[in-house]
């Protein structure tokens, strides 16, 4: 199975210049917001017998969230969460807005069965269940090669 990042666009420098340009990260980070960041869950990949398990680390969303596509064996997980906080302080009063959002994407391998594919969310973490087809569950076997 292969993951394929996808960010919002904008101006991609070398590798050289990311320690130069450290201390400038915290205001601008290419996004157009002073001191906010897009970022990318991290995610764990397992194969099982049975099924592929992907795990999303996404904490702070709902599971309302979260849209999951599948188009082909071309898998896309995204999210989008903004919210608006008002308040007042005595004389002063205010308003924060913050938004977030991540696209990854996953080509999923020929034995996948694409009608067999559950996801829940809970305690921060996104799991998604994609059941092999039966002949791909059949055991395989093993032929071990011995160096000469």
């Amino acid at each position: 199975m292969t993951t394929k990042a996808l960010t919002k666009g904008g101006l991609m420098l070398p590798k050289l210049f990311d320690d130069y340009l450290l201390p400038f990260d915290g205001w601008f980070d290419g996004t157009g917001m002073i001191g906010r960041r897009l970022t990318i869950p991290s995610v764990n990949i397992t194969e099982n017998k049975d099924d592929f398990n992907v795990s999303l680390a996404v904490p702070g969303m709902k599971k309302d969230d979260f849209k999951i596509d599948l188009s082909g064996n071309l898998l896309t997980v995204s999210c989008e969460k903004e919210e608006k906080k008002k308040g007042k302080d005595g004389q002063y009063s205010h308003e924060e807005y913050n938004y977030s959002s991540f696209t990854r994407s996953f080509t999923l391998p020929e034995d996948v069965d694409k009608e067999n594919i559950d996801a829940h969310y809970e305690d921060g973490v996104l799991n998604i269940k994609l059941s092999k087809k039966e002949e791909a569950r059949k055991i395989k076997t093993v032929k071990q090669i011995y160096v000469s």
